[in-house]
């Protein structure tokens, strides 16, 4: 199927940019907080886009949705972000259509996320197609997508070891901190942001260091609290911020400001310290590495690091791949039918306008006229004569386009484009 149209002169567009071309000072400039996320469905919504969803992770911020051309997207990103036109072309990527399709089934499926196999992005997926739907911004066409996306990625979890082991941003920092720092257990721990790449580290802190002095700090204190009561943590308020980081050894910084919460003159402490900034955009100026005791890794850092886990991980990408293609098909033969299905609802209005004007004539010429028996014959022909029709639209031997084309020329259909 060569178009996905909503309305004539529309398509399914995917733009946006990712950890391959854009670093991390980039993709800060494009990303999108809960607020900004509202405002750009509602901008949308207001500029008659008819079905759009959009997600913003630490590794990418994408728009999946319908328009006449991909700047009307593009423009919704830029008015709604830091960033500029002139920077998303320097690093993004538009597909469209069928491009579009497999680029969201590769992102969904954790085959193009920054450290494979990590399926995080499946669930930012869901909720980005929830919030649209609650706006009225989710069609049928994007919801089936988004549920055949769904579907691959828990195949893929279930049939394949792809996602193996807990490879995830979260687990690379913590076994960057086991390989880099030794006695890991007696040093000071502080996690400042308890979203949910802060609560996947504090898990993984607690499940593969077994160190009991790990403190948390969050702007909105009664959520450290909930995570800290599963683990027994100590959790300080927001104001200790820079006391916390002078006593504490390893300093990991998960939070979703969209300006540096931590910088060189937060640290007066000579100790060493290690500083783990996993947000986007970054939340650790750089200004710290300034401090000779001061060592910052970012999270494209920790995403260069290969273990055996990842690689054992590559063996399973062809039988992923395979999956997503069985999947994939399934939507695409949906997509057929949903191409063909106005036409043949319009052939069988045209045979029942047929049927009934020849029912008329004949009610006319006989007095003995069978109503019944006249309208269970006329409809069964209608049903075959359809059937038949959807019957060759299926098949692959020929065509789809020409014999829509065919048809609607030969009964002189009118139809709606819509998928």
């Amino acid at each position: 199927m060569e178009h996905y149209h909503m309305t004539k002169g529309t398509y399914f567009y995917a733009i946006g940019l990712s950890y391959k071309k854009a670093d991390a000072d980039i993709r800060g400039h494009f990303s999108l907080d809960v607020d900004s996320k509202l405002n750009l469905l509602n901008q949308a919504k207001t500029e008659g886009i008819e079905s759009l969803f959009v997600t913003s992770t630490c590794n990418r911020t994408e728009i999946y949705g319908f328009a006449e051309h991909p700047y009307q997207l593009i423009k919704l990103l830029c008015n709604n972000t830091k960033g500029t036109v002139e920077e998303f072309q320097e690093v993004a990527y538009i597909y469209k259509n069928k491009e579009a399709i497999s680029h969201m089934f590769r992102v969904g499926s954790g085959l193009d996320s920054q450290i494979l196999g990590d399926f995080e992005i499946i669930s930012q997926l869901k909720k980005s197609a929830k919030d649209s739907k609650k706006l009225g911004l989710l069609n049928t066409f994007s919801e089936r997508l988004v549920n055949a996306v769904i579907q691959a990625s828990k195949r893929i979890k279930t049939e394949t070891d792809l996602s193996s082991g807990a490879t995830s941003v979260s687990f690379a920092s913590v076994q960057y901190i086991l390989k880099s720092i030794e006695t890991v257990s007696n040093k000071n721990i502080l996690l400042f942001g308890t979203g949910k790449i802060g609560r996947n580290t504090c898990e993984n802190l607690v499940k593969h260091t077994k160190n009991e002095h790990i403190t948390l700090i969050n702007r909105t204190k009664t959520k450290a609290e909930e995570i800290a009561g599963k683990f027994n943590l100590l959790v300080k308020d927001y104001a200790n911020l820079q006391e916390e980081i002078n006593t504490s050894d390893i300093l990991i910084v998960a939070t979703g400001a969209q300006n540096p919460t931590v910088d060189k003159y937060c640290i007066q402490s000579k100790k060493p310290l290690l500083i783990l900034d996993l947000s986007i955009p970054r939340n650790v100026n750089p200004n710290v590495t300034e401090l000779s005791n001061v060592s910052l890794i970012h999270l494209d850092d920790l995403s260069q690091l290969t273990d055996d886990t990842l690689e054992r991980r590559k063996a399973f990408v062809p039988l992923a791949e395979q999956i997503l293609e069985e999947v994939k098909l399934e939507f695409n033969n949906w997509l057929e039918t949903r191409k063909f299905a106005p036409t043949i609802n319009a052939l069988k209005h045209k045979l029942l306008d047929f049927k009934n004007a020849e029912l008329d004539t004949q009610r006319k010429k006989y007095a003995d006229f069978n109503e019944a028996q006249a309208e269970l014959i006329s409809n069964n022909i209608i049903q075959k004569i359809t059937n038949h029709f959807a019957h060759h639209l299926k098949n692959d031997d020929f065509s789809t386009d020409e014999s829509l084309e065919l048809i609607k020329k030969v009964f002189q259909l009118e139809t709606s484009t819509h998928v």
